[in-house]
């Protein structure tokens, strides 16, 4: 298993409606390209961000290297546009892939 891992650094102020953005809208379209199996957002608690910024990190979960890169080459453009054209200046986002380590 491969984990491609999305770090959102967003303005609080914003919070709320890139939430429910990423939930309604952006997740499902990464998840209908076919090329992830699951997928988990958690949201940084400590250490504490500034005062008005807040972490979330987006964990996809793909069967393989190859179905990740197939994702980036052919879908993580587009998607990637939008969501600049949504928040533009109100988020910074950081990306990484890890292996899956079984128990």
């Amino acid at each position: 298993m491969v984990i491609y891992s999305v770090t959102v650094i967003l303005k609080k102020d914003t919070e709320s409606d890139w939430l429910k953005w990423m939930k309604e809208v952006h997740v499902p379209d990464v998840m209908n390209t076919g090329y992830f199996l699951n997928w988990q957002m958690q949201k940084l608690i400590l250490p504490e961000e500034a005062y008005d910024e807040i972490t979330y990190v987006i964990n996809y979960q793909a069967q393989s290297f190859q179905k990740y890169q197939l994702y980036i080459e052919n879908e993580a453009p587009r998607l990637q546009i939008e969501h600049y054209e949504k928040f533009k200046d109100k988020f910074k986002a950081s990306r990484s892939v890890y292996s899956s380590i079984s128990k």
